[in-house]
């Protein structure tokens, strides 16, 4: 079971039964999951509904012919949706999201395999497939661009300077290189995609689905139909999952269902299979970075130079933020005077790739762990040794000059991660088991790891998210925002964060499902900033309701209610005519300042901080890799909900072991070959490890109670530790993930004979 700790002493005159931030109260929507009663979109009873299809190009660069109708199949059973009806209508024929290049349907070149180039409704999903088939698409195919080294099309690059990289290396006493390549990753999400859509009726148009970010589908769809926002509305279901994969997808596939449903005037589901689902949507970003790095002799940092180059696909999605935080975690939570990172996404003929929990993290990471182990042997330098020296500490700046106040978690949680996973007692009991056992080895592995809560640089000043409570019938409260649950505890956590702001019970607070015609515009669902930005939006906007109310009965703000004085100073409130919903905007409380020109200064409000320890067996015989354990310390700021924390952080350690080891995308001609869950290897309960957790408290100033972003921390270390274990336990030097049994395979039998004891 994860190590959790208690929760940290309230303020003075609190009473132990008020307590609700630090407890593990009942999640908001775990009855209705647990009881099936949930509604998920596919779940959605829609009188007069036809489903939608999806006609998608089978090359992976082409020029379109010609698109023609069977004049044997009864059309009037159908609608078709092409390109040429959307110039015809006046819409827009672009996904609205950062360089606007995708195109919601191809209209006369398709940039990679799967890409939209028509859509089909009839009044049940079978008569949509029988219709979309009896389209005759001619094609010309072109030569298309796959290999990501040698795309000259950029949709990205950025560029970090510090020190005097020459001078660093000038006084190395040892360099070494190294290139590091990592695999796509498949989201698998429990529930696919889906969206249905409404025509527009009383000048309003309608979608409802799973998704991650309801505004970021109001502005795509503003900007398909040349609506005003105020014409859009949309409204989560319950999601199941989404981990990156339901941020900018739909987009797309809200408006295919906007357009069929303006088409056929009806509504329209357009719910995705699986195998669609994993073959057209988007991925975690493929690539390599390259390393050159600089020690001197007492094994401290002088110099790195980093190159990171991403598969971004056809179209720029969004690229160029994940490029820009990989670019800025490059250098990992580490001291160096001299760093050179430069960084591009490069467009390829693929589908597109796009957000991923950890959002190009990851991948830097991977990278860096490992090419820290490749340098401690170049060194003669212990492992854990090289980093401890090398580790931030407070008030040291990062890669972009950016004083860190809180980096001395980061030697917190090495030292915790050791301790836990008896780092030197088990390492020798590994050599003891290595020499006596012929076809089997054992072996740990370490990473340290760092990551940005909230948007990079200015985004979240520039976001300006707002959140609102309202009184609700009966003394009770509502928040209102557009994060989204799709099952992190978003609903659960707000609540508890304003049950402790006011003072009053966990149960007197509600919380919804986002409906754009109801709540603000919170930002999107992502880049660990629910809890740690829209969190503290949520306690300000609650504390604006605390104001006017003690202002009401005449007493001073900031003092805990009780049930009974909160329902009088409600009703009195209400009685005079005063305001029902108090709102509070982002006022980049940390005051971090960025230079986005220069890439120089606070690059996040804050950082959590984490050491990971991966322990595994391998098979000599079948090179399959058996993960025995996981210890991992990681800071959270403060778990406003330990167990719920917990849970984050296991799922996305596990995920993380299955991009290191298992998940491996296969491409072939442009196309995901494996977008089936039977030849997608995805660890199972079987395969996930039992997980000790040390979950650390240094609160962030100006975080809510203390909370940091933890969604995409532990996704960032799981994978480079596991590899770095494999290649202890067989000498060997990896560099590529997934570390399938073939490629260990193939490093181990490259060892001379002698050294692999045959």
């Amino acid at each position: 079971m994860p190590s959790v700790p208690p929760a940290r002493t309230r303020p003075r005159g609190a009473r132990a039964a008020e307590r609700v931030v630090g407890r593990n109260v009942l999640r908001r929507e775990g009855r209705e999951k647990l009881t099936g009663q949930a509604i998920y979109v596919a779940d959605l009873a829609v009188d007069d509904a036809w489903w939608g299809t999806t006609v998608r190009a089978p090359h992976a660069r082409a020029r379109i012919l010609a698109i023609e109708r069977d004049p044997g199949y009864d059309w009037s059973r159908a609608v078709v949706v092409l390109a040429a009806d959307l110039e015809r209508r006046g819409y827009a024929n672009v996904a609205h999201l950062i360089h606007d290049d995708q195109p919601f349907l191809a209209a006369s070149v398709v940039e990679h395999a799967e890409e939209p180039v028509a859509l089909v409704a009839a009044p049940s999903r079978e008569e949509a497939e029988r219709a979309a088939a009896h389209l005759r698409i001619r094609y010309e195919p072109l030569e298309p661009l796959l290999d990501f080294e040698g795309s000259r099309a950029s949709f990205a690059s950025y560029a970090i300077d510090k020190g005097d990289l020459a001078r660093g290396f000038a006084a190395a006493a040892t360099v070494l290189e190294g290139v590091y390549r990592f695999g796509a990753q498949e989201h698998a999400y429990i529930e696919p995609n889906g969206m249905i859509a409404w025509p527009s009726r009383d000048g309003v148009r309608r979608v409802q689905g799973s998704m991650q970010c309801p505004f970021y589908v109001v502005h795509a769809l503003a900007r398909l139909f040349r609506e005003p926002e105020a014409a859009i509305r949309v409204v989560q279901t319950t999601t199941g999952g989404g981990f990156g994969g339901k941020e900018e997808y739909p987009n797309l596939i809200a408006g295919h269902a906007a357009l069929l449903a303006d088409a056929c005037g009806r509504p329209v589901r357009l719910l995705y299979d699986r195998a669609e689902d994993m073959a057209a949507t988007t991925r975690r970003h493929p690539g390599r970075v390259r390393h050159r790095s600089g020690l001197d002799s007492d094994g401290r940092l002088l110099a790195l130079e980093i190159d990171v180059r991403l598969d971004a696909g056809a179209y720029a999605t969004l690229s160029p933020v994940v490029l820009s935080r990989a670019v800025l975690h490059a250098a990992g939570p580490y001291r160096c005077a001299n760093v050179r990172i430069t960084g591009t996404a490069v467009k390829t003929n693929t589908p597109p790739n796009g957000a991923f929990r950890g959002f190009g993290v990851p991948q830097v990471a991977f990278a860096l762990e490992r090419h820290l182990d490749r340098l401690a042997a170049a060194a003669a330098l212990d492992p854990v040794e090289l980093r401890r020296r090398n580790l931030l500490a407070d008030g040291e700046t990062t890669a972009t000059g950016q004083a860190v106040a809180d980096a001395g978690a980061s030697r917190q949680a090495l030292a915790a991660a050791l301790s836990r996973s008896r780092w030197r007692s088990t390492r020798r009991a590994h050599a003891a088991y290595n020499r006596r056992h012929p076809t089997r080895r054992r072996g740990l592995g370490l990473a340290c790891y760092f990551h940005g809560s909230g948007f990079t640089g200015n985004g979240e000043i520039r976001l300006g998210s707002v959140a609102a409570v309202e009184l609700a019938p009966g003394g009770r409260v509502r928040v209102l925002a557009s994060s989204t649950e799709m099952g992190q505890g978003t609903r659960t956590v707000f609540a508890q964060i304003v049950a402790e702001t006011l003072g009053l019970p966990y149960e007197r607070i509600e919380t919804v499902d986002p409906d754009t015609a109801e709540v603000p515009d919170s930002g999107p669902t992502v880049a660990s900033r629910t809890v740690a930005v829209v969190g503290r939006i949520v306690a300000d906007a609650a504390r604006e309701l605390d104001r006017a109310l003690a202002a009401r009965v005449g007493r001073p703000p900031g003092r805990r209610w009780t049930v009974a004085t909160f329902e009088r100073a409600a009703r009195r409130h209400l009685a005079a005519g005063g305001e029902r919903r108090f709102e509070a905007r982002f006022a980049n409380p940390a005051g971090q300042r960025f230079d986005d020109r220069a890439y120089r200064g606070d690059a996040y409000a804050t950082y959590a901080w984490a050491a990971t320890v991966v322990e595994v067996e391998v098979d000599l015989v079948s090179f399959e890799v058996e993960v025995r354990r996981v210890v991992s310390a990681q800071d959270v700021g403060r778990a406003i909900h330990p167990r719920l924390a917990a849970g984050q952080l296991e799922g996305g350690l596990a995920q993380a072991l299955g991009w290191g080891l298992f998940e491996e995308v296969v491409m072939r001609e442009g196309r995901m070959v494996n977008a089936q869950l039977t030849n997608y290897v995805l660890p199972t309960a079987i395969e996930t490890p039992p997980i000790e957790l040390a979950i650390l408290e240094r609160p962030f100033a100006h975080g809510p109670f203390g909370a940091k972003g933890i969604g995409e921390l532990p996704m960032d270390g799981g994978a480079p530790a596991a590899v770095n274990a494999v290649a202890a336990a067989l000498g060997v030097d990896l560099t590529e993930i997934p570390a399938t049994p073939e490629r260990i395979a193939a490093a181990w039998f490259a060892r001379p004979p002698q050294e692999r004891g045959a």
